[in-house]
């Protein structure tokens, strides 16, 4: 999932000529520790971008790495639902942040493309949200 999430990332910000900085959080759905760590390296090293001061990971808030058994995440799509549609719209409404770009990540899960032994497609969207 993270070569999606930096290709749309990149894609995003170089379409709307804007940077990282212009956003109050860049969130991605559920990367977790190593996905994210893979996302901000492929940023860098492919496309000469850095968005690690306004990024965060829905798998990342959700879980503690240390107390926890989840290794490199839980559910992309359960971990995006949940953390959007509190944490973030709440801190939305109070004002505390304006302007999020999520990026949803996920796999497109096929039983005929895995029994004919072929990759699991990671995908990305981006949607803005503005206040």
């Amino acid at each position: 999932m993270a070569p999606a999430a930096a290709r749309t990332i990149n894609d995003f910000l170089t379409d709307t000529g804007t940077v990282a900085e212009d956003y109050d959080l860049i969130l991605t759905g559920d990367l977790g520790y190593t996905g994210t760590e893979l996302l901000h390296e492929l940023l860098d090293i492919e496309y000469n971008k850095n968005i690690q001061s306004v990024h965060n990971d829905c798998g990342l808030m959700i879980f503690d790495l240390k107390k926890q058994d989840v290794n490199s995440g839980g559910s992309g799509c359960g971990c995006s639902a949940s953390v959007l549609c509190s944490h973030i719209i709440k801190r939305m409404r109070s004002g505390e942040l304006k302007r999020v770009l999520f990026v949803a990540t996920g796999a497109l899960m096929s039983p005929t493309s895995t029994k004919q032994g072929q990759p699991i497609p990671g995908i990305a969207h981006a949607v803005l949200l503005e206040k």
